[in-house]
């Protein structure tokens, strides 16, 4: 068996099977027993998907189960980029039931991206990833687990939104779906950044938008107030584009059509409104108490004093390029410089708006499997429905809202993940109608791509399936391996005795690589990250942390190196008497920098 799959070259296979052939008959194999699978159990599916409960249930504990099965070769994920040492710092400091820590009195050795050093020590992000965080370090002792636990709640939610708008059975292929798009192979589960919450925020939004239809129960109505409170604890701006997107649904409702009955009436629609404002109050208490305690004003958000101190994030397109209050470390710099890029320097112009626009409609391919992405545009044809027009509307009001910013992951767009799960599926159901064969077709190779890569993932110690995940895989993002050398580093670390500082020092051709990054009690850590500053300033800070052992960390050596660290001795004081220094000499001579 070795033999048969270790040589990927048809010339040297004993059965003449190259890379391509392999894949393939993997694909036929996977598509057959799908297609089988299918037929048989689809009576028994459609009865469980008509039990709610249970089938939220499964949906919910399909993506955590699938990921932790993948442990073996893919653990637990480590931050890398600023955005997740950020989002930890968040998640650390409510863990100590905070909202922001007191400025570090030698805060200068511990400037970094995303950070705040005054006048609190503390991320700039909203606090909604960071309660998720900090949820999973609380009670497990991980603050995956909160990622974890966030992805499958979306999924459940997903499948218990879509219920308020589709039959049992379509509800459970769009939870499925969710699971194979946004589940275990996907970097909202694999970074700290976020995307399952605010997307489970969505789902309680829109999810209660036709159940309130229906009933106009208090229930669903506190429903929509925790979705906004969730998605406003996320994504503030894109929240309010969600609520665009409410208003627009509440207003074509309110439009009587022939036959359809009375909208509700005033006195109801006050009741309900005042009870969703009840639910989203506390998220938005929450949000002005931590404006006040990190930055301290009320109104004033962290990521906006973070842009008056360091320019970053960068601003809307419309706006002008923020210019840095303070001065900027090496790592700043890189950052900073990177946001001004993209954001440009000239004036926003509708030519520009439109290229940008353009380029992102590549990220569609990121919420759709490829065989359902070629359905897609069956969608159009459902638009008569004046509810698949307000759907239509609703995705064009967030993606013409978030153009205006000039950088663009999916997650930004989370809370709109459950709409566009709905309009695949009412491309597919159009599909269904016009041809069973072929809708249980495109369903079948979705599910035979999530498990075709899924398996590969599953086996990544097999050298060729870790080369095709690696080289051929789109838009999946699962951790192997160890590229930048961070495990070892942090293994050295946890094995030396006592406790450890370590200067990190970055070489002039850095890159936006992050190795400064402190928890949110930086005094009580056994390992304290500092940027070298120079054997004078270094000094200092051994002074405030005596009895720790002082490490030099160059993460742009090749391998990363981790050494002692040796400054040259202190100079000795003049002796009376003693010729000065000549001029233009140095008492001691400074550690030579790469």
């Amino acid at each position: 068996m070795s033999d048969l799959f270790g040589n990927l070259q048809p010339l040297y296979n004993p059965i003449g099977f190259g890379a391509s052939d392999f894949i393939l008959l993997a694909w036929t194999v996977l598509l057959v027993l799908l297609l089988v699978a299918g037929l048989r159990f689809q009576a028994r599916l459609g009865g469980f998907a008509a039990r709610t409960r249970r089938t939220m249930l499964a949906m919910g504990a399909l993506p955590v189960v699938l990921r932790l099965a993948m442990l073996g070769q893919a653990p637990v994920p480590a931050p890398r980029t600023p955005d997740d040492f950020a989002y930890l710092l968040s998640g650390d400091t409510l863990a100590h039931f905070r909202l922001a820590n007191p400025p570090h009195p030698m805060h200068r050795f511990f400037e970094t991206n995303f950070v705040l050093q005054e006048p609190s020590y503390s991320s700039i992000y909203p606090l909604g990833q960071g309660i998720a965080l900090a949820f999973g370090q609380f009670v497990f002792g991980d603050p995956w687990v909160g990622v974890l636990l966030a992805a499958g709640l979306f999924s459940a939610l997903c499948y218990w939104m879509l219920r308020g708008w589709m039959s049992p059975g379509w509800a459970l292929a769009g939870g499925l779906m969710t699971v194979m798009v946004f589940g275990p192979l996907g970097y909202w589960m694999n970074t700290y950044w976020g995307g399952s919450l605010a997307a489970a925020g969505g789902c309680l939004i829109f999810g209660a938008l036709p159940r309130l239809k229906l009933s106009g129960r208090g229930r669903d109505a506190a429903l929509l107030g925790l979705g906004f409170g969730v998605e406003w604890l996320t994504r503030p701006f894109e929240s309010l584009l969600l609520a665009a997107s409410v208003a627009l649904y509440l207003l074509v409702q309110a439009v009587p059509r022939h036959g359809q009955a009375e909208p509700p009436a005033p006195p109801r629609r006050a009741r309900i409104a005042g009870i969703v404002l009840l639910a989203a109050l506390p998220a938005l208490g929450l949000s002005l108490l931590q404006n006040r305690q990190v930055t301290g004003s009320w109104t004033t958000l962290p990521y906006q004093l973070s842009q008056r101190q360091y320019g970053i994030p960068t601003t809307f397109t419309f706006q002008a390029v923020p210019v840095p209050s303070r001065p900027l470390t090496q790592e700043q710099r890189v950052d900073y410089d990177m946001q001004s890029d993209v954001h440009g320097f000239q004036a926003e112009s509708v030519p520009a708006f439109a290229q940008r626009l353009a380029a992102r409609v590549r990220f569609l391919r990121f919420f759709f499997p490829v065989p359902l992405l070629l359905v897609l545009p069956l969608f159009l044809f459902c638009l008569r429905q004046r509810r698949n027009l307000w759907l239509l509307v609703s995705l064009a009001i967030l993606g013409l809202g978030t153009n205006f910013y000039p950088y663009f992951y999916p997650h930004y767009v989370a809370g709109a993940a459950c709409l566009i799960v709905l309009a695949g599926l009412i491309a597919l159901e159009r599909l269904y109608r016009w041809s069973e064969p072929a809708a249980r077709l495109v369903v079948s190779l979705c599910g035979v791509q999530f498990l075709f890569w899924y398996g590969l993932h599953l086996a990544a110690g097999w050298g060729p399936a870790l080369a095709l995940t690696d080289r051929y895989e789109s838009w999946d993002f699962v951790n192997h391996g160890d590229p930048e050398g961070r495990a070892a580093i942090e293994r050295t670390l946890a094995e030396a005795p006592g406790k450890q500082l370590v200067f990190v020092r970055y070489w002039p051709l850095h890159r936006l690589d992050q190795w400064v990054f402190n928890a949110a009690d930086i005094d009580a850590s056994r390992v304290v990250r500092a940027l070298d500053l120079g054997p004078a300033e270094d000094r200092k800070l051994q002074q405030y942390y005596p009895g720790r052992t002082a490490w030099l960390l160059e993460p742009d050596a090749y391998p990363v190196r981790l050494t002692r660290y040796e400054p040259p001795p202190e100079p000795a004081a003049p002796q009376p008497g003693a010729p000065p220094f000549p001029k233009g000499k140095s008492p001691f001579e400074e550690v030579p920098r790469e």
